[in-house]
């Protein structure tokens, strides 16, 4: 397992966002991504968190974030303790800041998976154990760090790769930004008029790049995808916006990912979304059960990223 000299500078630490690691911390983490799932397919057993509890907090359902977390830690030699919000005394207004100062005196890492990230931030700043991100409003960084180690197997590189998104500029979108901007990709984002990102994710991830051209914000998919090495996509309604589903539909039409857009980038690119998918509304079957998909390759490696980062993070 190849090792970096910054293995150790995670140690403690909490990841909200992609904005909180550096070029080098994210690859050390996709590196050892890398390992762990060598390693698995050797069926090469490692259990260097014997004895850790990691607690999962949901506020939001979940499949892929609970049973890769779940599993991870239990492959890895501990143990996950799944705790829904509604089940803990936060759900009945227990102050976070008391939660995070009770979990802490119990585990050795918390994920949580939540509505606000405003609350998540609160939750790291009061626990003494590291805090893991697995979804808020703005952020999901562990489902792009996922993205980046699929990329990397199919291209070998993240510098220079041509990104385009399309659909809604949410928090999948918003955590793609700044792993461009962070590893050198370029990244497209093709949104309609009112779903395009909010003004300050795009100033704060263009202060990180150093290349002009490394993110392009357009209301035509076509331009997006034009030669593109990866593209990616979403729902057009995430949980909690079932409310707004009729007028989501109207506003992302046209936005759908099919073969005449994946026939537009390059021949050989490949095609990620970050699941559940909503066959024939974002994305057609042919495109994402055909050859370029990589979604189950995606979502699988949420697995080894998750397993790198609790290491990462317990300093083991």
């Amino acid at each position: 397992m190849k090792q970096r000299t910054e293995e150790h500078s995670l140690a403690g630490r909490s990841l909200l966002s992609l904005q909180d690691l550096t070029k080098e911390e994210i690859h050390y983490v996709l590196d050892l991504a890398a390992g762990l799932k060598s390693q698995q397919q050797k069926g090469e057993l490692i259990q260097p968190l014997n004895g850790k509890t990691l607690g999962m907090i949901f506020e939001k359902s979940s499949t892929r974030t609970r049973v890769s977390f779940e599993t991870g830690i239990y492959q890895l030699g501990g143990m996950g303790l799944y705790l829904n919000a509604n089940d803990l005394q936060l759900g009945r207004g227990e102050p976070v800041a008391d939660t995070a100062k009770v979990l802490s005196g119990y585990l050795d890492v918390i994920m949580i998976r939540a509505n606000s990230h405003k609350m998540v931030e609160e939750l790291a700043a009061h626990a003494s154990i590291p805090v893991i991100n697995g979804l808020t409003d703005l952020f999901h960084p562990c489902q792009a760090l996922a993205d980046m180690q699929t990329i990397l197997e199919y291209k070998e590189t993240l510098e220079g790769v041509k990104l385009a998104y399309i659909g809604d500029a949410n928090n999948v979108a918003n955590s793609l930004m700044f792993a461009a901007a962070k590893t050198g990709m370029q990244i497209r984002i093709a949104s309609p008029a009112g779903y395009q990102p909010l003004p300050e994710m795009v100033e704060k991830a263009s202060a990180i790049s150093d290349d002009p051209e490394f993110l392009l914000i357009t209301e035509s998919p076509e331009v997006a995808c034009a030669g593109a090495d990866v593209i990616y996509t979403d729902v057009w309604t995430s949980m909690g916006q079932e409310q707004e589903t009729k007028a989501r539909l109207a506003a992302f039409h046209g936005y759908q990912v099919n073969e005449a857009l994946m026939d537009s980038a390059a021949s050989d690119a490949i095609f990620l979304h970050c699941l559940p998918a909503h066959r024939g509304e974002e994305v057609t079957a042919a495109v994402i059960d055909g050859p370029q998909s990589a979604v189950f390759q995606e979502a699988e490696n949420r697995l080894h990223v998750q397993k790198a980062l609790m290491l990462a993070v317990m300093g083991k």
